[in-house]
């Protein structure tokens, strides 16, 4: 047994500290009050028994990125841990972080991030566990962690791994108090694994033919992962990755892939002289926008399209198994699904809900209308990932990504589909309209709403066909006459005040008008939700402060 150093430093359960949809969110300011990250860490080592095991930790290099890495590896050394894989300069993304965890066989892994939400000092930071799946903490375990966070009176910490570390830029393995740090450059492993599933030399013979794309990193992790595969190994002009060095305030932007934090990538691609394809990714890397020459690919068709089309990229050529899509997320897939004659599953919110599905091989394909989109090859949604395989689908099937969308709407017909998100919200109010809402349940089929009949009222619960396990109140989900839904929930992901995000959706079979404008197809189905749903007078807005 080696002999480890370190001190037992008294704490006391913290207000606050349970996780939400993807791990502990808060501000910077808060994360970094003395003993928070501390106390926070040591319940989760409190609930997996960390010692002798080997462990992925890496971030989205974000404000307090390096800080936290210090305090977790010195809290690991002091708990037992065997050994740490630790990213170059503390940068690993989301995805590669899962893909680490599953090619080493590690324990699990510590992501330190706050999505795309804003960083800097002012901003927020986050901190995730996942498991030896690669995958988010499930339900039980991270019920788990909130019971130790709110039993636990002390917290393990040695030394100082500086002492015997000088830099986290070095590459090698070093020794820290009896704890092993493997210090492992963040890009290569990821960029062989896309290697395996894509055909990379259509997509070169494609850009070498005068395909032209252009992808922003925002200021945030993708950065070096984009430049290495697009513009190394896939032959992309240079200067096609743009925004690519990662920033620990995100350049002072939203790292949000969305047409409205992501508007100057929205706007060139719709420019006369935009190129022939556009992306972005956010700040940890998992989420993705699709943007062709002059039309925007909302995420939940693009969840629907890459089913459709997967079996045009070598990884995928036998097929999939089954298509997996957040509550939230349009029916588009579905549709996929039945044609190609496979499953489909719709889950809460939170990328965790696909774990058991992924594992179990009853579904290939994943999906959440927040822009993230995956596939088996990880147990987190993946940005570059559905990047690589629009790009494989462009290179084999020799169309632009207007005519490739418009050519899926034909076949299937289209979700018109937006998320309006009302922010900052009081969460006495959010709450308020919630629980209003959730009382009138019963009485609304059959009612009559801004000229749409209400079909079915739910309060969703889902559960999983693997574990058995339940989860219930995971928003709301109004179903009308005609093929509209609307659907509302309190986001997990944000630091302060509530969110609520109505989800608006209006099916148009292939005989329909295709090209309406989508917030005219969607009037209908927004007014009824308002109206059903009491917003204007529960929060005082007239309209959403986002719509995407």
């Amino acid at each position: 047994m080696i002999s480890r150093n370190f001190q037992i430093v008294k704490t006391a359960p913290i207000e606050g500290q349970q996780p939400g949809t993807s791990g502990l969110r808060k501000k910077v300011a808060v994360f970094s009050k003395p003993g928070y990250l501390e106390t926070y860490t040591q319940a989760i080592f409190n609930a997996i028994d960390p010692a002798g095991k080997t462990y992925v930790l890496g971030g989205d290099g974000r404000f307090f990125n390096d800080a936290a890495i210090v305090t977790i590896l010195r809290m690991a050394a002091a708990n037992g841990v065997a050994k740490i894989i630790l990213g170059q300069d503390g940068i690993l993304s989301t995805p590669a972080v899962s893909h680490l965890i599953r090619k080493r066989s590690a324990d699990g892994g510590f992501i330190l991030s706050a999505s795309h939400n804003p960083g800097g000092p002012d901003g927020d930071f986050g901190l995730k566990y996942n498991t030896e799946n690669g995958g988010p903490a499930p339900e039980a375990l991270t019920d788990k962690i909130v019971a130790c966070a709110e039993t636990i009176g002390d917290y393990k910490i040695g030394g100082d791994p500086f002492e015997a570390l000088e830099t986290l830029g070095d590459l090698g393995l070093y020794t820290f108090d009896g704890m092993e740090i493997e210090i492992v450059d963040p890009v290569e492993d990821y960029a062989t694994l896309m290697e395996s599933l894509f055909d990379f030399d259509a997509i070169r013979s494609m850009i070498a033919g005068g395909f032209t794309l252009r992808f922003d990193a925002m200021h945030a992790v993708t950065g070096p992962y984009a430049t290495e595969i697009l513009e190394r190994r896939l032959g992309a002009a240079q200067g096609s990755v743009v925004n690519g060095v990662p920033l620990v305030d995100f350049g002072e932007g939203h790292p949000d892939p969305n047409p409205v934090w992501a508007k100057e990538l929205f706007d060139h691609m719709h420019a006369p002289d935009a190129p022939d394809f556009g992306a972005a990714s956010d700040g940890d890397g998992d989420r993705n926008m699709i943007v062709g020459k002059g039309i925007y690919v909302a995420p939940s068709d693009s969840l629907a399209l890459l089913a459709a089309n997967a079996h045009l990229a070598p990884g995928y050529a036998k097929g999939i198994s089954g298509v997996a899509r957040s509550m939230p997320t349009s029916a588009a897939s579905d549709r996929v699904a039945k044609a190609l004659g496979v499953e489909a599953f719709q889950t809460p919110t939170g990328w965790k809900f696909f774990g058991n599905l992924l594992d179990a091989g009853r579904a290939t394909l994943c999906g959440e209308e927040s822009a993230g989109t995956g596939s088996d090859h990880v147990r987190e949604k993946d940005g570059l990932w559905a990047v690589l395989l629009w790009l494989n689908i462009l290179a084999v099937r020799k169309d632009s990504v207007a005519d490739i969308l418009r050519d899926h709407w034909q076949t299937y017909g289209r979700d018109y589909y937006s998320r309006h998100d009302y922010e900052g919200l009081e969460s006495t109010s959010a709450n308020a309209l919630m629980v209003e809402l959730k009382g009138k349940l019963p009485t609304l089929p059959g009612q009559i709403a801004a000229g749409l009949t209400v079909t079915k009222a739910e309060d969703f619960a889902y559960t999983d066909p693997i574990d058995g396990s339940v989860a219930i109140g995971q928003g709301i989900i109004l179903t009308f006459e005609g093929g509209a839904r609307a659907m509302l929930r309190l986001s997990g992901t944000g630091t302060e005040g509530a969110t609520l995000r109505v989800y608006l959706e209006q099916y148009a079979d292939t005989q329909s008008d295709l090209d309406r404008d989508v917030q005219d197809a969607l009037k209908p189905v927004r007014d009824a939700a308002s109206e059903l749903a009491g917003i204007q007078r529960h929060t005082g807005r007239m309209s959403a402060d986002v719509v995407s």
